[in-house]
């Protein structure tokens, strides 16, 4: 009898390992389900590359700020192999010096304002229906450098759709974007007919 209990006992330690194994991955790649980066000098930037590089179907954008090079050159190349990629900024990206929208309109991605709210300070990046990436780090080399910033990877299909559904809502209001030169042309023809 007690070579009977051994031997179940050696089989359910055998199992063990096994039915760890059954477990599903979290969402992303077998990566954890939530990671949490800070800066400056944390790698928010490099953590946002590195999941744009790894979309395979859609990415939005939700920016208050946006003059990261880095990140706006990992969403034109998620967007030359086939990503849909979809940008809202801030009407303040209007004429920021160094901001990436109209990189991102002359690279074909399509870029909208969003200017019904005093301020659209969203930082956020959906990334195939299943990682959310959001905090308060803007997409600015200034946050990744010199400000104290939080950023948020959330690989949770239910949470990216309730941003998906946010930035639903910020996309009906807005408007496309074309470019610096198109909206100072459009304000002079506007300023004409005023006249």
């Amino acid at each position: 009898m007690r070579q009977l209990r051994f031997a179940a006992m050696l089989v359910l330690f055998a199992l063990a390992p096994l039915a760890r194994a059954e477990k599903p991955e979290p969402a992303g790649r077998g990566l954890p389900p939530i990671e949490v980066y800070f800066s400056p000098e944390g790698g928010c930037t490099d953590a946002v590359v590195r999941e744009l590089r790894a979309a395979r179907s859609t990415i939005l954008v939700q920016a208050y700020s946006f003059t990261s090079p880095p990140i706006a050159k990992a969403l034109v190349d998620a967007h030359e192999r086939g990503v849909r990629v979809d940008v809202i900024l801030d009407k303040s990206q209007r004429t920021e010096k160094y901001s990436e929208a109209d990189f991102l309109v002359h690279m074909g991605i399509p870029t909208q304002i969003d200017e019904q709210h005093a301020i659209a300070h969203n930082k956020i990046i959906v990334i195939d229906r299943q990682v959310v990436i959001t905090g308060s780090f803007n997409f600015t080399t200034a946050a990744e450098e010199h400000n104290a910033e939080n950023l948020l990877v959330v690989r949770d299909a239910a949470i990216a759709q309730k941003y998906i559904s946010n930035w639903e809502t910020h996309s009906a209001h807005s408007q496309a974007y074309a470019g610096k030169l198109a909206d100072r042309a459009g304000t002079r023809a506007e300023d004409r007919r005023k006249h």
